[in-house]
C-alpha cells in the first residue's frame, strides 16, 4: 500500500493517495521526478536525459537518473560508467554514482552481459520499475530523472500511473512522421495528468564546419505549427554534431554545455511554476 506521509515526493505529486499505488521508501528524500519521453526510440531521449543530469549537476543540484528503458538501457554508457555494478542486496540497491556525483540505477548494472537481450512480459518490466524506485536508496535528492521507454505502452503506463512523477520533457526531431508518434506520448501524458514542460527538438539541423551555417537537417520542417497544434513549448533545438554524439566517450565539453545550458535554464523556470 502506498503511504503519502512517508512517500520521498508527497510535496510535489500531484495524485491521490488512492490512485498511487507505490511503495515508498523512507529513507528517500526526492524534490521533483521528471520523466524524459519521446514515444519513438531513436530520438535521443537518453541522450537528453544525460545532458539534463549533467547540466543539473553543474548547476549545483543532487541529481538521480533511474534508467526506465529497460528492454534498451543506455544511461551507464552515456554517463561514461559502463562497467559499473549496482550495489546491495535482494532487497535494497545503492546506485552508482558518477564522477559528477550523479546516482544512476539501470538494469545493465545488474546483469553480466550487456548484450543479452531482455525478454521479459510487460507486467516483469513494470515490476523493475517500481523495484528500482522503492528499493533504490536514493537519498537526498533535487531532482530525480526518469529515462522512459519508447511508446506509450506497459512500462510508461506504470511510470505514470504508480510513481510520484511531476513533470515531462518531450524529445522530437523535426520530421513529420516522428513528431505524429510523439503526439501520442504527449496526449498520453495529459490523459494521465502529467505536466509537459515543452519539447526539445534533437539533431534539428547541421552546423557547416567552415562558416557554421545552419542547414535544416530535413527537408520539410513544420516543428512551429506542430508545436502550436499541441499546445506546446520548444525548450530549444540541438545539432547533430559530433560533440553530443560523442558525450558517452568524451563527456559533456563546453561547446554543448554553451547549447544546452539555455534549455535546462528554461526548464528550471518552468518546474517552479507547478504546484
Amino acid at each position: 500500500m502506498s503511504n503519502c506521509n512517508t512517500c520521498p515526493s508527497t510535496s510535489t505529486c500531484k495524485k491521490e493517495e488512492s490512485t498511487c499505488g507505490i511503495q515508498n521508501n523512507p529513507l528517500n528524500k526526492i524534490g521533483k521526478v521528471i520523466g524524459v519521453m519521446s514515444g519513438k526510440g531513436g530520438v535521443g531521449k537518453s541522450t537528453i536525459t544525460t545532458l539534463l543530469a549533467k547540466e543539473l549537476a553543474k548547476k549545483g543540484f543532487k541529481v538521480g537518473i533511474l534508467d526506465g528503458d529497460i528492454t534498451g538501457p543506455s544511461i551507464p554508457r552515456l554517463m561514461g560508467i559502463p562497467h559499473e555494478k549496482i550495489r546491495g542486496t535482494e532487497t535494497i540497491f545503492y546506485p552508482v554514482i558518477s564522477p559528477e556525483g550523479i546516482k544512476v540505477v539501470s538494469l545493465n548494472m545488474l546483469v553480466a552481459d550487456e548484450n543479452q537481450p531482455v525478454v521479459w512480459r510487460g507486467p516483469i518490466l513494470g515490476n523493475v520499475i517500481k523495484q528500482f524506485w522503492k528499493d533504490t536508496i536514493w537519498g537526498e535528492l533535487d531532482y530525480l530523472l526518469i529515462d522512459m521507454p519508447p511508446g506509450t505502452g506497459d512500462v510508461a503506463l506504470t511510470i505514470f500511473g504508480e510513481l510520484p512523477i511531476n513533470s515531462v520533457v518531450m524529445v522530437s526531431v523535426p520530421q513529420d512522421m516522428i513528431s505524429m508518434i510523439v503526439a501520442k506520448a504527449v496526449n498520453m501524458a495529459r490523459k494521465m495528468n502529467i505536466d509537459i514542460l515543452g519539447v526539445i527538438q534533437n539533431m534539428s539541423y547541421i552546423l557547416c564546419p567552415g562558416c557554421e551555417t545552419k542547414i535544416n537537417f530535413y527537408e520539410e520542417n513544420n516543428s512551429q505549427g506542430f508545436m502550436e497544434e499541441l499546445d506546446l513549448e520548444i525548450l530549444g533545438e540541438l545539432p547533430m554534431m559530433i560533440n553530443i554524439s560523442s558525450l558517452a566517450t568524451k563527456g559533456y565539453d563546453e561547446k554543448t554545455k554553451e547549447l544546452f545550458s539555455p534549455i535546462v535554464d528554461k526548464i528550471l523556470k518552468k518546474i517552479k511554476k507547478i504546484k
